[in-house]
């Protein structure tokens, strides 16, 4: 019969609770900050975000992955040369989508005294490079790959 011993708590170095710490207390000072204002509103827009982020966006971004493997057959190791400038092309999008769709021209303009005109321009080079990137990435991995095989013999 094994024994049934506690599990042994393993805390790490003395620099790494030290960092811990620091950045509990960086948290708590930003949260202390931020609801300082209306901290209902804030309080509501963290819920809001985190529920539709659960029950909406999850399980649709894992659809669409589960569909894009499936459609890439014998190829599935290639996936992640599409995924992942995907994925930081639309996590770029859902964070600056106001100022993309220039929903938010007003306020920022306002703020900042500056215009929103490049964003989206910004946001598709960003996404032209990362897309060039991996798929430049993509090609020379392609090609070591097949200076590695042996020679074929007829």
């Amino acid at each position: 019969m094994p024994s049934l011993k506690p599990p042994r708590l393993v805390v790490g170095s003395p620099l790494q609770l030290l960092l811990l710490v620091c950045s509990f207390a960086l948290a708590g000072y930003a949260g202390v900050r931020l609801l300082a204002g209306d901290w209902f509103r804030v309080a509501l827009w963290f819920v809001g975000a985190a529920l539709i982020h659960d029950l909406v966006l999850l399980p649709l971004y894992s659809a669409v992955d589960r569909v894009f493997i499936g459609a890439a057959g014998r190829h599935r190791r290639r996936v992640g040369y599409v995924r992942v400038p995907a994925v930081l092309s639309g996590l770029l999008l859902l964070v600056w989508f106001p100022l993309i769709s220039g929903r938010a021209a007003g306020r920022y303009e306002s703020a900042t005294s500056l215009s929103v005109d490049g964003f989206l321009a910004r946001w598709l080079l960003i996404t032209a490079v990362l897309f060039g990137g991996s798929a430049l990435l993509l090609v020379l991995r392609l090609r070591r790959a097949t200076k590695e095989w042996p020679p074929v013999v007829h």
